[in-house]
């Protein structure tokens, strides 16, 4: 069950930023590799994925015309809950779920989501520096010394548990 710490933004593309945020955390939380020293093939694969997507998002926005919307601007959006926490066995997932959830909560709290759309340059700067550092701890960190070897202290946590069942 999810933290019901609803939060509003009145940029849509705040938003957008937020429920991709959200979905990658998620994914994160529920990978196999949560639950080990190991950051296997398959979820660096996926990490590697998010960083690309939220940067191709970020472009989008940032490319996008200043948008004039006297006539529905301020809107407020709800946000959907944030992710439970959750103490994974893997300190490299839960690494990069931490820095997941600080550039999204930078962004919900930035002056970015006081607009109707896009990004203003200090926040832009501040999600991209957030994104290269979640990029750099993938190829410098995770990709050069996982796994551990951890006889003496793994198992810490229960695993994380099944993904979500079909609708």
């Amino acid at each position: 069950m999810a933290a019901t710490n609803r939060q509003i933004t009145y940029n849509h593309d705040i938003s957008g930023f937020h429920r991709r945020f959200n979905r990658f955390i998620t994914e994160l939380k529920k990978s196999v590799s949560s639950s080990g020293s190991l950051v296997n093939a398959f979820d660096k694969k996926r990490l590697a994925t998010y960083i690309a997507a939220l940067r191709s998002y970020q472009k989008w926005v940032t490319d996008q015309p200043a948008l004039d919307l006297p006539d529905t601007h301020p809107r407020a959006y709800e946000l959907d809950d944030n992710p439970e926490y959750v103490d994974l066995e893997n300190e490299s997932i839960v690494d990069a779920i931490r820095m997941l959830e600080l550039a999204r909560d930078e962004l919900v709290r930035s002056q970015s989501s006081r607009s109707a759309a896009g990004l203003i340059e200090h926040d832009d700067v501040r999600l991209t520096a957030m994104i290269n550092k979640i990029d750099s701890f993938l190829t410098s960190y995770i990709e050069e010394i996982t796994p551990l070897d951890l006889p003496e202290s793994s198992p810490q946590t229960e695993m994380s548990g099944d993904g979500q069942t079909g609708v």
